[in-house]
């Protein structure tokens, strides 16, 4: 299976999810099989368990040590105790490795279910108590027939292995911006500690920042100030200068979203930067034929602040320094 020929994203908000399982064995002996799914596009393969290496220096117990995988050694997570869960034992046991952010990693299931190919809107943001239960893992959830798939947050579970993808550090830049406080600035990312991180970094230069947990609940916020910049007989660019949208999130993604800004007349001028721990030459693909103004990729996070003073001069004019 080649992330190649199951590109996740179409020009409908579709996407496809592959449906893995987790066999869990309860305290009174019992088991449970829980249902979880991963975006086809962060999938290189999945195999099976293969030899495993242990690492003497390791501390984390979900972290079960490193196998070869052609020729390229990766860390494997116990998916099952990571969450804190304790997996029923099978040597048919399965194996899916990842790539994202330009790293590969890998992580151990029970099996592999199949793969549902779906819209974005079909995904449901989690709620409170989704969040508590998993420790705020779950970024979706998704129904199909009488079954719940949770959609992990796999930038936080695969930050155990490899600091590199651990968003909870990711590191904004905070420098002083002059003028700054003149331009508002609107931030969606379903990751609550991302968009925490984001909208932190970015007041502290001097912006004002709004934020939205999903690509609806941005595009309802815009159209709110539509309403409000027509009363005042102004633009929204008026009242919003630029958009900073994550690509994956539940409801409507990244591409979805910059797609209705671009069609809307009122809203089609707004600059927009796209972020993602997925910017593969593909998505950057889609990117561009959304409508966005630059994409980005998780790790660069850091140089945001040069992006945005570069692309608001650029699409308003608008001399920031």
């Amino acid at each position: 299976m080649s992330q190649q020929n199951l590109l996740h994203q179409d020009h409908n908000n579709d996407l496809k999810i592959i449906e893995f399982l987790i066999e869990e064995e309860l305290p009174d002996g019992s088991t449970y099989t829980g249902h979880y799914g991963i975006n086809v596009a962060k999938v290189v393969s999945i195999i099976r368990q293969p030899g495993i290496t242990s690492l003497p220096s390791q501390t984390d117990s979900s972290v079960l040590g490193t196998f070869n995988l052609r020729g390229n050694v990766l860390p494997i997570l116990d998916l099952a105790a990571w969450m804190g869960k304790k997996m029923v034992p099978n040597p048919n046991n399965k194996v899916i490795v990842t790539e994202f952010c330009s790293v590969q990693s890998a992580f151990l299931v029970s099996n592999v279910a199949n793969i549902h190919q779906i819209s974005w809107d079909a995904i449901e943001a989690p709620n409170r108590y989704v969040d508590i239960y998993s420790n705020e893992s779950v970024t979706g959830v998704l129904r199909i027939g009488q079954k719940v798939l949770f959609i992990l947050d796999m930038e936080k579970v695969l930050g155990s292995l490899d600091s590199r993808l651990d968003m909870s550090n990711a590191e904004v830049d905070t420098s002083k911006v002059d003028h700054a406080e003149q331009f508002h600035l609107l931030v969606a990312d379903d990751s609550s500690s991302l968009r925490h991180i984001i909208k932190s970094a970015l007041e502290k230069s001097g912006f004002k920042v709004t934020t939205a947990v999903s690509g609806r609940d941005a595009w309802e916020y815009l159209c709110s100030l539509e309403a409000e910049a027509q009363a005042q007989h102004g633009k929204l660019t008026d009242l919003l200068q630029l958009l900073i949208s994550d690509i994956e999130m539940p409801e409507m993604d990244g591409h979805a979203l910059t797609r209705k800004i671009r069609a809307n007349p009122f809203t089609k001028d707004l600059p927009v930067i796209l972020f993602s721990s997925l910017i593969t030459d593909a998505v950057r693909e889609v990117g561009v034929k959304a409508g966005a103004d630059r994409q980005v990729s998780k790790p660069d996070l850091p140089g945001l602040n040069k992006i945005i003073c570069e692309l608001l001069e650029e699409k308003l004019n608008r001399k920031i320094v």
